[in-house]
């Protein structure tokens, strides 16, 4: 079947909207959490990581060294949720869920 034109220049927009990716990991950090925090403005979501080293619940009080604050716009928080959604998802379908 042949291509009409509209598909043709179809094409490269679509291929525009979709730039390859190339992961540039020179300064990658890996850190570990147990401990994750969000709270948010009108303009900015704010997201605190740490790790909680306290496993006696009957304290009154707890310290979470925080390591991490990552703050994004609304619209890339969304995209996060989403992905992580769908990666909660797709664990889920392979381990089994998660109470």
């Amino acid at each position: 079947m042949a291509n009409t034109p509209e598909q043709v220049v179809a094409k490269p927009a679509e291929a525009a909207a979709s730039p390859h990716v190339k992961w540039n990991v020179e300064h990658l950090k890996s850190s570990y959490v147990n401990f994750a925090n969000a709270n948010s403005t009108r303009e900015e979501v704010v997201m605190n990581f740490g790790l909680n080293t306290s496993w006696d619940r009957g304290q009154p009080e707890v310290e979470i060294e925080l390591a991490h604050r990552i703050v994004m716009s609304p619209f890339a928080a969304k995209r996060l949720a989403e992905l992580l959604n769908k990666l909660m998802g797709e664990y889920e379908s392979r381990y089994g869920e998660l109470k």
